[in-house]
């Protein structure tokens, strides 16, 4: 395609703003049409119509579209754009359950569309980096993946609890930074603020490789803390997505002369390094690895998260609910 990609998006809350001024600073994007039945609050449309819905969105005449309305439209808009050919973005989670996501995949895959889900904390510079440093053997074996998403409760939820919204972020960051899916998972939740969903969740798991996860989400605690830390046999990666910035702590190497404690195999503390790591914004690199991914076409190898994965994501954060609802370890 020689002229710029013409992008519709419908959803033009907290996060469709956002897509909305990213998508115009995208370079070989233009965003042609914007819809939401509730208006623009925002004021994102800046000279376009706001559209009542994805039919209209459709008739637009758009190459590819961004889906930012809540989690239970998903499906209906996803499908809407995939029968009418359009190469499409959902953003996380891929749908309000396991069967719809299976659906919306399955829709773009057998038309041969792009359909990706819109995992930000992939592109956070901070779990870049520590992606690459695994993928060169900085770290040798990785034993354990640890997250802490915690922070006070955001306005914009009202259709989710804290599983379905902020948990999918970290399975699906898990799962890629390990690079191994879910096969066991066990959990605990807790409703403490009278709304009608879960807003705490403590989750254990097992990942297809013996990789043992751990995660901590809330909307109850009164500071944010998005922390990622990854251990190994040579040491350990903290990865903090707040601020973007990545640290590594060594194994030490100091003998030790005291024979008791010498015997036992473990580690010590050893050097710790902060790398300066440069720091885009994430949404701006999932925009151009959306547009690389349409251009590039079906099959080619690009950065975006499948659908497919959306739906392993989803089905992970289903077990961690039927697992704490039915205190059991749940196997996928």
């Amino acid at each position: 395609m020689g002229q710029n990609l013409r992008v519709g998006l419908i959803g033009l809350g907290t996060m469709g703003r956002h897509h909305a001024r990213v998508i115009r600073a995208t370079e070989g994007l233009d965003l042609v049409a914007v819809a939401d039945p509730g208006g623009d609050r925002f004021g994102v449309a800046v000279g376009l119509p706001v559209l009542p819905d994805v039919d209209a969105l459709i008739s637009a005449g758009i190459d590819a579209a961004l889906v930012a309305v809540p989690t239970v439209y998903h499906e209906d808009v996803a499908l809407a754009l995939a029968d009418a050919g359009v190469h499409t973005m959902v953003e996380k989670p891929i749908a309000h359950s396991v069967e719809a996501g299976e659906r919306v995949r399955d829709a773009f895959a057998e038309r041969g569309l792009l359909g990706t889900v819109g995992y930000v904390e992939r592109c956070n510079p901070a779990l870049r980096a520590l992606r690459e440093r695994l993928d060169a053997d900085e770290l040798g074996r990785v034993y354990q993946v640890l997250t802490r998403r915690q922070g006070p409760f955001p306005a914009r939820i009202s259709d989710v609890g804290v599983v379905k919204d902020l948990a999918t972020h970290d399975v699906d960051l898990t799962a890629w930074i390990a690079g191994a899916p879910y096969v066991s998972i066990s959990a605990q939740v807790a409703h403490r603020s009278g709304r009608q969903h879960e807003d705490m969740v403590v989750a254990s798991g097992l990942l297809a490789n013996g990789v043992i996860v751990s995660h901590v989400i809330n909307w109850l605690t009164p500071f944010k803390e998005r922390v990622t830390v990854v251990t190994g046999e040579k040491g350990a990666f903290v990865a903090d997505t707040l601020t973007g910035d990545l640290t590594f702590h060594a194994n030490g190497t100091v003998e030790s002369t005291w024979e008791q404690v010498a015997n036992v195999r473990g580690v010590s503390e050893g050097d710790v390094i902060r790398y300066a790591i440069a720091k885009r914004e994430p949404l701006a690199l999932e925009a151009e690895r959306f547009r690389d991914a349409v251009l590039a076409g079906p099959g080619a190898s690009t950065e975006v998260v499948s659908m497919d994965e959306g739906v392993h994501t989803l089905r992970v954060v289903e077990a961690v609910l039927a697992a704490a609802a039915e205190n059991r370890t749940v196997a996928l």
